[in-house]
């Protein structure tokens, strides 16, 4: 199995394994992680490589913001990254307490690439007619993503768990 990161994160797959099957054939992303995961397969399965299963877990979800959304983030990031990527990893948690997680550096165009990337129901439909099962879970507590949004978009084109009181990381009290 492939796993994909979530934004200046990195070895967070332990927090998801309920959600994922160890498979040669499967590809998971978590957050920014669950574009690169769905950009990696849409771009194997175009070059004849068999892959079954595709799990987004908590999809970095912001096409139903408005552009200054994106606007303020970045300029938050680059005016004091440790106090944003401080307060961006508190509120992955919420509403509950943070747990330890390993972090990494990412770029202000990572971050600006995954506030900006718009998801396509089309591509995600197209993966799905090659044999791809499409999973997506949503929390309902996300303070990162619009959750609600995010559950109306991937229900029209692929398999939503929608886990109540979930946060960002699916956790649960």
């Amino acid at each position: 199995m492939l796993f994909y990161s979530g934004f200046c994160l990195q070895n967070e797959s332990a927090f998801f394994k309920p959600f994922l099957s160890y498979s040669d054939f499967h590809i998971a992303g978590f957050s920014y992680g669950a574009i690169k995961a769905f950009e990696e397969t849409k771009r194997l399965v175009e070059s004849g490589r068999r892959i079954d299963r595709l799990t987004l877990l908590s999809p970095a979800f912001f096409q139903s913001k408005p552009r200054s959304f994106a606007k303020l983030q970045l300029r938050s990031f680059e005016k004091k990254s440790r106090d944003y990527m401080q307060k961006f990893f508190t509120a992955c948690f919420a509403p509950y307490p943070m747990q330890k997680i390993e972090t990494k550096e990412d770029t202000k165009e990572d971050l600006e690439k995954l506030l900006g990337y718009i998801w396509n129901d089309d591509e995600l439909r197209a993966l799905e007619a090659k044999g791809v099962v499409i999973e997506v879970y949503l929390g309902e507590k996300d303070a990162i993503i619009d959750a609600e949004a995010a559950l109306e978009f991937f229900s029209r084109c692929s398999n939503v768990t929608y886990i109540k009181n979930a946060n960002h990381f699916l956790l649960t009290s």
